[in-house]
């Protein structure tokens, strides 16, 4: 009989860790306003301007390096003896869902729910590194203001939020993916060999796909802070985690760096998620409680997204003959979102305040109950990739 496939306590309960970081969030932002404003004005600034957040950075590091140890190089070269699957994978991360996120989106924050989150309503927004924009001076849809004595971008609320979707659109899959595939049966080995081919894929196209859709969407491209974004949040935990796992298989060998590094490392990724999630709701807090239903209709266009490229590549897999254990993380890998890189990258470019970095942890507050939905359609339909 088969091994039945379970989430651990840690993995199977993320959806109640988060809604607690982000109670805890909330209690800190009203309680202890002083103490996430410290934390945040540690940063490496670019003239005047707060860039990179140490303390976010540290965590979002620490999110990255678990996921990028376990990518086995010579794994990846060899994973061209597959083409098809890793071909639909790429092709439904990078040719059709950043698009289809935007279209969503755009419906649905900037025409449907547009009266709801406020027509008027206006959000602040951290200026590109290294502009000096007069106060009073127009850029997109947004227009330079001087906030507490530091020049802010005022936009549009669903903008904002349009933006974060964006972002977390063109983010493909994370390492929650190889959980995903796990529990749905599939090759588990070549899910890992496509969740490190994605990685290294965001390198080249994260960021001109996050200018060319974020100009589109007539907000300022901050190309800087998005090469940036993907060198500290992409680069630098690959290039470590590349390097101590060269060093770790000869020190200690194979075994103990499957059994005993990779078991240590298993939880550190969620745990410093829930780390960034306090401090991201310590700034967004009044929002949640004074307009509860944002989340609602954030997360709208987020799960249409996700089972839209679900189907799409799932189905994409039965036409080109597939066999079940490859088409199922394909179609998660598709559905998934790399929301560690999204939180960073928009905390990064519109800072910790914005509604743009909200809009991306709505999309970790999502994630787990409507993948594990998946993994159950999976697992039904299974003996159509049979017949």
């Amino acid at each position: 009989m088969a091994e039945e496939r379970k989430l651990n306590l840690f993995e199977k309960y993320l959806t109640a860790w988060v809604l607690i970081c982000i109670g805890i969030g909330i209690i800190i932002g009203k309680v202890a306003p002083q103490i996430a404003k410290f934390l945040d004005g540690i940063a490496i600034y670019v003239g005047e301007a707060p860039v990179v957040s140490i303390p976010i950075a540290v965590c979002l590091f620490f999110m990255m390096y678990p996921i990028m140890v376990k990518i086995d190089f010579a794994e990846v070269l060899k994973a061209g003896k597959s083409p098809k699957p890793v071909g639909l994978t790429l092709f439904a991360n990078w040719a059709i869902k950043p698009f289809t996120m935007y279209l969503i989106s755009f419906v649905f924050l900037g025409i449907l729910f547009k009266n709801f989150i406020g027509t008027d309503a206006l959000d602040l927004i951290k200026l590109p590194p290294g502009a000096d924009w007069a106060v009073g001076s127009v850029h997109g849809v947004g227009t330079v203001v001087l906030q507490d004595g530091i020049k802010m971008l005022q936009v549009p609320l669903w903008r904002s939020y349009f933006a974060g979707t964006i972002l977390l659109g063109i983010a493909p899959c994370t390492a929650m993916v190889l959980v995903w595939g796990y529990l749905a049966k599939g090759n588990d080995g070549l899910t890992l060999v496509m969740v490190a081919i994605n990685s290294l894929t965001m390198l080249f196209l994260y960021g001109p796909l996050g200018g060319f859709l974020l100009g589109v969407g007539k907000l300022p491209v901050p190309w800087q802070a998005l090469l940036l974004s993907i060198s500290i949040y992409v680069a630098l935990p690959l290039v470590t985690g590349y390097f101590s796992r060269k060093l770790i298989l000869k020190l200690k060998g194979e075994e103990w760096f499957r059994e005993k590094f990779l078991h240590l490392l298993t939880p550190v990724s969620i745990i410093a998620l829930l780390f960034t999630l306090v401090l991201l709701f310590s700034f967004k807090g009044e929002i949640i409680l004074t307009k509860p239903l944002t989340i609602l209709w954030i997360a709208i266009p987020l799960f249409i997204q996700t089972n839209l490229i679900f189907w799409l590549t799932y189905g994409l897999a039965k036409l080109i003959r597939l066999k079940y254990e490859d088409a199922a993380p394909a179609a998660m890998i598709g559905a998934s979102n790399h929301f560690e890189v999204a939180i960073a990258t928009a905390t990064m470019i519109y800072g910790l305040y914005s509604g743009a970095a909200l809009a991306t942890v709505v999309g970790v507050l999502i994630e787990v109950p409507v993948m594990l939905m998946l993994v159950g359609i999976c697992r039904k339909t299974e003996k159509l990739f049979s017949v």
